[in-house]
């Protein structure tokens, strides 16, 4: 059974910075991919960034400038770093993890990050 472990969310304020994690647990991870997506109230959920387990990302263009994604492959976790953070960065961000070798993807609990003017 997959598990996706989540954390590094919290309050800033404009113009700080987060860390977010999401460690993948329960099965071996390899020739997959996580993903980040973000949802605020009232609105649809999108796309942050993306990266495999090869190394290859993509980051969506309303945040490229500010965050970026990396990983570590040993201890199956990824990140995503999160500068300048903005007010209407405030939503809940969701982990997605994806691989070959599974009979379906997961998705994370989801965690709040709050940017106050």
């Amino acid at each position: 059974q997959v598990q996706l472990v989540e954390s590094g969310g919290g309050l800033v304020q404009a113009g700080g910075s987060l860390r977010l994690s999401c460690a993948v647990s329960g099965s071996t991870f390899s020739a997959g991919a996580v993903s980040w997506y973000r949802q605020a109230p009232g609105k649809q959920r999108e796309f942050v960034a993306r990266i495999t387990t090869g190394g290859t990302t993509s980051v969506a263009d309303s945040v490229e400038d500010r965050f970026t994604i990396s990983g570590d492959n040993r201890k199956a976790t990824m990140y995503l770093q999160m500068n300048d953070l903005k007010p209407e960065d405030t939503a809940v961000y969701y982990c997605y993890a994806t691989s070959t070798w599974w009979e379906r993807s997961y998705w994370g609990q989801g965690t709040q990050v709050t940017v106050s003017s």
